[in-house]
């Protein structure tokens, strides 16, 4: 029968009939080195840096991570991890190392505990993953400093520590001492560093502002409503926001309204009407110069119109079409009365009838047959 070994000891167990002669070594080492590694065992292990710390826990021989009181050392550049076999057993850290950083000791793809530099802790491997083992510190009487503890029962002030001695009430020196002599200087006159109850040299109703390394200055609220804090080039001071009478631009349709020319900067009232910009009004008056303005629908009157076409009266038109009188027309075409400076033709009563001034001299009827009052002249030179 052969020896197996216990689970989480790793001890070996000599089977019943085994080794004859030779189970006092066994048993010796049982007794004298791995229980003993398992209940007062220290042993110090080396922290590797840039790498996991793997402990194994051979059965039956001596191993580091049988042992109950581990000690950390090597120098670190960052935070390392301790990985312990998942035997259930109790375990002392005490990271020693150097470069102020955390080992992390746990089971393998576990979360474990992150033991702080310089700290010693009791842990215990629940076969499962690392632990606290203790979640309460049982003391009586007054735990000292070398233990984590002020050294004292009860103190009234600020706690002031200076080193392994127990705590006392700092005094004003040891205060100034340990956060330095500015900061007291700049809290001296403060009723509260929360909650000041007054800036000193201000009053009430006034603003204070920095006007310079440690100098304070103060504004007092302005007297003159709706007023704003605004920098003048020099210092913060109080203004007033000028205010301006808006002024209207008119548009007139007659020809009342300001010369053309005239300039609007908001700085007076301004009215535009036509003569303003040179056009001519809606009854024609206050026009000049030559306007190319084309006038649609039928023309009561087309005075020198280029092309006055339906007009009543198209007087010195280039083209008067189907004008009622066209008087002086270059081109009358359909035009009821064609008037010239001598001569006029007036449809009346289906006739054409010729007039010198105010005499009738012919007429002609649609058939072509004329009528004159004088002598009519065929084949001569008109």
């Amino acid at each position: 029968m052969s020896s197996t070994y216990s689970t989480n000891l790793a001890i070996e167990l000599i089977g019943t009939g085994d080794q004859s002669g030779a189970w006092g070594t066994t048993t010796n080492n049982n007794l004298g080195t791995l229980l003993e590694q398992a209940i007062s065992g220290y042993v110090t292990q080396a922290i590797t840096d840039g790498a996991d710390t793997v402990l194994t826990m051979t059965p039956g021989l001596s191993a580091t991570a049988r042992n109950i009181f581990i000690e950390c050392t090597g120098a670190l550049t960052a935070a390392r991890n301790l990985v312990v076999p998942a035997n259930k057993k109790l375990y002392f850290i005490y990271n020693n190392t150097s470069g102020g950083y955390a080992v992390t000791v746990k089971v393998s793809g576990q979360t474990g505990v992150s033991v702080a530099n310089g700290s010693k802790v009791i842990l215990v491997c629940n076969g499962t993953d690392v632990v606290n083992a203790t979640s309460y510190l049982a003391t009586s009487g007054i735990l000292p400093v070398s233990s984590g503890g002020t050294g004292v029962a009860t103190l009234t002030g600020v706690a002031y520590g200076n080193g392994t001695s127990a705590f006392t009430a700092a005094t004003g020196a040891q205060i100034v001492s340990a956060i330095g002599a500015t900061a007291v200087t700049n809290a001296t006159n403060a009723t509260s560093a929360t909650s000041a109850t007054n800036i000193s040299g201000g009053t009430a109703n006034q603003i204070a502002y920095q006007t310079g390394v440690g100098a304070t200055g103060f504004l007092t609220a302005p007297s003159v409503v709706g007023s704003y804090l605004g920098w003048n080039g020099s210092a913060l001071a109080w203004s007033t926001i000028t205010t301006t009478t808006p002024y209207a631009v008119t548009f007139n349709n007659s020809g009342s309204g300001d010369v053309s020319g005239t300039t609007f900067n908001g700085a007076a009232a301004k009215t535009i009407s036509y003569n303003t910009i040179g056009a001519p009004s809606t009854t024609g008056t206050n026009a000049s110069g030559t306007w190319g303005i084309n006038i649609s629908g039928n023309a009561a009157t087309a005075t020198s119109a280029s092309t006055a076409t339906s007009a009543t009266n198209a007087t010195n038109a280039t083209n008067a079409t189907n004008a009622t009188n066209a008087t002086n027309a270059t081109n009358a075409t359909n035009a009821a009365n064609l008037v010239t400076s001598n001569f006029s033709i007036i449809e009346s009563g289906g006739k054409l009838v010729f007039k010198y001034g105010s005499t009738v001299i012919a007429s002609m009827d649609s058939s072509g047959n004329i009528t004159s009052a004088a002598d009519i002249t065929a084949y001569g030179t008109p």
